[in-house]
């Protein structure tokens, strides 16, 4: 927390192949937790990525301030938004820490409205939802959206969360709170977010939902494959032999 018991917020960026959205991503960013007053540091967390992305993170380092933007590299076989958001844990100072992707798939501005979700119901989370309100999903074609909502249907048939969208990847935490569920959480990849709430769930944690607009990404190409698909299938029969 920053001095005088003012809150921090820590974004949590990882990044493969990000050189074109870095900047931008970045740049709403900083405008939007400067516009709102809030203190702020983003942590990128690369894999590598052979396009140049971490010489513009360290270009934007440079640019914003070695206490506004962190670069950090991790290569791992391994590696997924799961051992990215565990990697950038030990760097983030914030009392609350913002997940989210880096490809411009959400919309910065939304920054705003979880603080004020957060801070109406005082929640320990508060999750962007494509399937509630008016919430929705652009540039999909029809075999993604049907594998996301039939991955949330299931889920939400065997597990029953308590949330609307499990898979999604935009969302706020207490930071204590993602580092209790990080040491509960086992699953990795495509999984990886729906155990987390899952999880939650299990530790009576509270959740808040706000609709987003989820726009596909404009650079780069989705990982999102047959594999993923497999390990989804598998994690969920984890979770659901196991909570």
């Amino acid at each position: 927390m920053a001095a005088g018991g003012a809150d921090k917020f820590s974004v949590l960026l990882p990044t493969y192949n990000e050189r074109e959205n870095l900047p931008l991503v970045v740049w709403l960013l900083a405008r939007a937790f400067r516009e709102s007053g809030n203190n702020f540091e983003i942590i990128i967390i690369d894999d590598g990525s052979p396009d140049g992305t971490q010489e513009i993170a360290e270009q934007l380092e440079k640019i914003y301030g070695s206490d506004k933007i962190v670069m950090r590299e991790i290569i791992s076989v391994l590696f997924s938004s799961g051992t990215a958001y565990i990697h950038g844990m030990k760097y983030a100072s914030g009392n609350f820490i913002v997940i989210m992707d880096a490809d411009l798939s959400h919309h910065v501005s939304l920054y705003f409205i979880y603080v004020l979700k957060q801070k109406e119901g005082n929640f320990d989370i508060v999750s962007g939802t494509r399937y509630k309100g008016n919430g929705g999903v652009y540039g999909w074609d029809l075999k993604r959206k049907l594998i996301s909502r039939g991955a949330n249907f299931i889920t939400q048939v065997l597990l029953r969360p308590g949330a609307s969208d499990l898979t999604g990847s935009f969302r706020l935490y207490r930071k204590e709170v993602l580092q209790k569920l990080m040491e509960k959480c086992v699953s990795k990849g495509y999984v990886f977010q729906m155990e987390m709430i899952v999880r939650a769930r299990q530790l009576g944690y509270t959740i808040g939902e706000v609709p987003i607009s989820f726009v596909d990404r404009v650079y780069g190409e989705s990982k999102l494959g047959g594999n993923e698909i497999v390990s989804f299938l598998k994690g969920l029969l984890t979770l659901f032999a196991t909570t």
